[in-house]
């Protein structure tokens, strides 16, 4: 895997933690680190996005939608 450089800047007290990690050997790397928490916190936001977007369905109208599938044997899908 490819990866890119970046420069950040970070709290002393959270790199000494980052470097304690590494060094108990619990990751290989601070690059490792941060791309792990990176990376878990855009699943994160990403999952929290679609809880937004399910929230904003109708649970009576979906489960219509549901019902009208299992109700008939349908040959095209019907007009929403």
């Amino acid at each position: 895997m490819s990866a890119a450089k970046i420069a950040i800047s970070i709290e002393p007290l959270l790199l000494k933690r980052v470097d304690s990690l590494v060094s108990r050997k619990l990751f290989r790397s601070r690059s490792e680190i941060f791309q792990i928490a990176v990376s878990e916190q855009i699943e994160r936001l990403d999952e929290d996005a679609l809880s937004r977007e399910c929230a904003k369905l109708d649970p009576t109208e979906e489960q219509a939608f549901a019902d009208i599938g299992l109700s008939t044997e349908l040959t095209e899908w019907p007009a929403y």
